[in-house]
C-alpha cells in the first residue's frame, strides 16, 4: 500500500517500513570543465528530470543547459549566498523537490560550498547521490606523467605568502603526488616558492585550460617550468601536479624543529608532535622530544 501525507520516520519496529517518495534527493552532478561534450548521458537526464538546479553561477550553467535544450529552473548557490540559500534548499528537499547541485566546472563539492550543502542534507536525513564525471584534479593527475597510486589534493593554495610558505615547508618530504589549484596572477610566485621549498629538480606539471581550445600541459622540473612562465603569461584555469619528495632526503635538525613547531601550533602536545615527526623523519623519538622541549620549555606536561 503506498504511503501518503507528510514525511515521518517509523516509531515502531513492527510492520513494513514506509518511506514517503515525495522527499527529494540531492544529486551532485559533474559538468564539463571546458569542452561541453564532456558530460554523461546520465547527467543530462538528471538535469532534465530534477525540479531545480542549484548552480554556482547561473549564467555559466545556463550556457550548458541551452546547449542541450534543458529548461529546468535554476537557482544560485555560491560562497556569498550559501547561508541564505541553505535553508531554502533543504526546505525544497523536504517538500519533495529533487535538486541537482552543479559547480561552474567539474564535480561539485571540490573547493566550493557544495560540501556544506551535502553535509546539511545528510544530517537532515535526505538522500545524496553522486553523478560522476569530469574533475580537473583527476584529469590533470592522469595526464601529468607523475605517479597516480597515491596523491593528496590541497584545493586552492593560501593567498598569503607566509601561509603558503608554511604549507610548502610541511610538504618537503611528502611522498605522495600533490595536486593543487592556482590562479594565473599567482602562478609565478607559487612556482618560485615551490622551487625554494622543494629544490629546482622536483618534477611538476602545470595543467592549464584542460579540455579547452588552448589546453596546455607544461611538464618538467620546477626550474624549467618556472622559467617558461616567466616569459609566457599564465592564463586560464590552472591545476598543479607536483611530484613526490625524495624519500631518501635526510632531515636536518632545523627541518625537525620546524615540523615539530608546525604540529604543536595545530594543538598537538609535545609527545604527540614528537611521535609523528620521529616516524616521518626516521629520527629517534627521544631526540625529537628533546628538541620539542627546547622549543616550548615553559609548560610542564604530565607524565607521557
Amino acid at each position: 500500500m503506498p504511503c501518503h501525507g507528510p514525511f515521518s520516520l517509523p516509531t515502531r519496529p513492527e510492520g513494513p517500513l514506509c518511506y514517503n517518495t515525495r522527499v527529494g534527493t540531492l544529486y551532485l552532478v559533474a559538468t564539463p570543465i571546458g569542452n561541453l561534450e564532456d558530460i554523461t548521458l546520465r547527467a543530462l537526464r538528471i538535469l532534465r528530470e530534477v525540479n531545480l538546479i542549484a548552480a554556482e553561477d547561473t549564467r555559466h550553467t545556463r550556457k550548458l543547459l541551452t546547449r542541450y535544450e534543458i529548461k529546468t529552473p535554476l537557482i544560485s548557490y555560491h560562497e556569498h549566498n550559501k547561508e541564505a540559500r541553505l535553508g531554502e534548499l533543504l526546505g525544497r528537499l523536504g517538500s519533495g523537490s529533487s535538486i541537482a547541485l552543479v559547480s561552474d566546472a567539474g564535480t561539485p563539492g571540490l573547493s566550493d560550498p557544495g560540501y556544506e550543502l551535502v553535509r546539511a542534507a545528510l544530517d537532515a536525513g535526505y538522500t545524496v547521490t553522486p553523478i560522476p564525471g569530469p574533475a580537473a584534479p583527476i584529469a590533470a593527475l592522469v595526464a601529468s606523467g607523475l605517479p597516480t597510486d597515491a596523491f593528496v589534493f590541497l584545493g586552492y593554495l593560501p593567498r598569503k605568502a607566509s601561509e603558503n610558505n608554511r604549507l610548502l615547508s610541511g610538504l618537503i618530504t611528502e611522498r605522495r603526488t600533490i595536486l593543487a589549484f592556482e590562479v594565473p596572477h599567482r602562478l609565478r610566485a607559487t612556482l618560485a616558492a615551490m622551487e625554494h621549498a622543494f629544490g629546482p629538480d622536483r618534477p611538476v606539471a602545470v595543467c592549464r585550460e584542460l579540455t579547452k581550445l588552448h589546453e596546455e600541459i607544461r611538464r618538467g622540473s620546477l626550474s624549467e617550468v618556472r622559467a617558461h612562465f616567466e616569459s609566457a603569461e599564465p592564463r586560464g584555469e590552472i591545476t598543479l601536479v607536483i611530484g613526490a619528495g625524495d624519500s631518501a632526503l635526510a632531515w636536518d635538525e632545523q627541518a625537525v624543529r620546524e615540523a615539530v613547531a608546525q604540529r604543536m601550533s595545530r594543538g598537538l602536545r609535545r609527545s604527540e608532535a614528537a611521535r609523528e615527526v620521529a616516524a616521518e623523519a626516521g629520527w629517534p623519538r627521544s631526540k625529537v622530544y628533546r628538541l620539542a622541549e627546547e622549543l616550548h620549555p615553559e609548560p610542564v606536561e604530565g607524565r607521557e
